[in-house]
């Protein structure tokens, strides 16, 4: 059913609303940036410890991929925020909660995007490298990692930018992000409309900026891949000729 609505008188104008909501964007990208460490250091450790070999290790990675991707993230906020000083006897600063709540909840979703991506590349890469005496370490960081990147870089843009949008949610742990500084405006009568379109402007502006710098990223991986991973596979003989690893999927 539709209910009639009177719109607000528009009481403000761009100039007054703007200094607000740039004052809630510069929040809400500092959330933003803290929590993106956060996630891609737990997206690639997470993935990583995904295809160990030790069962209960697996199991620990299990029940965290659970339950951060089987409950909500306002939950996951509001657990952070007012239910572990329970257990701690401390409470977060606002912001910070909302830094490690978004940390945690991308973070187990970027860890599926690095687990596939790994999972993706041959496996004759791997015996490549094993068979010109790389150590499990370093096949992992000088031939694995570097090809599965590209594949990750395109996920890992909708997930940043994903991870934009959820911290629209740390205003509800009282954190004067974008989100609550237009609740602010709207309840003090400004026009809903001029309001909620230039929030929604700023979040296009900041999404742009995010798919830029990771095409940037995609484009430096993939040039990468061919100037530095190819020649790990190829070792030279004291006659000066190049040994080449067998199996070497193409890249050799």
């Amino acid at each position: 059913m539709m209910i009639p609505y009177a719109a607000a008188p528009a009481l403000g104008t761009v100039t007054e609303i703007w200094p607000y909501l740039m004052d809630g964007a510069r929040v809400t990208v500092l959330v933003a940036l803290g929590a993106t460490p956060v996630a891609l250091a737990l997206a690639f450790v997470v993935g990583l410890l995904s295809r160990s070999r030790h069962v209960w290790i697996r199991g620990v990675v299990r029940v965290y991929l659970e339950l951060f991707r089987g409950t909500s993230v306002i939950v996951q906020m509001y657990w952070i925020f007012f239910a572990m000083p329970a257990l701690t006897g401390y409470r977060l600063d606002p912001i910070l909660a909302g830094i490690v709540a978004v940390g945690l909840h991308m973070g187990a979703y970027g860890s599926e995007v690095v687990r596939g991506a790994i999972a993706a590349v041959p496996r004759t890469q791997w015996e490549a490298a094993v068979a010109l005496n790389f150590s499990p370490f370093q096949c992992m960081v000088r031939v694995i990692l570097p090809q599965a990147w590209v594949g990750m870089v395109p996920a890992l843009n909708n997930n940043w930018i994903e991870l934009l949008k959820v911290t629209s949610l740390v205003s509800v742990i009282s954190v004067a992000d974008l989100i609550a500084e237009s609740n602010t405006l709207r309840n003090s009568g400004y026009s809903p409309l001029i309001v909620m379109t230039m929030v929604m402007v700023v979040y296009l502006v900041l999404a742009l900026a995010i798919t830029t710098i990771m095409r940037f990223l995609e484009r430096r991986a993939a040039r990468r891949v061919g100037r530095d991973v190819a020649p790990v596979f190829r070792t030279r003989r004291g006659d000066g000729s190049v040994k080449t690893a067998p199996s070497a999927g193409g890249l050799s």
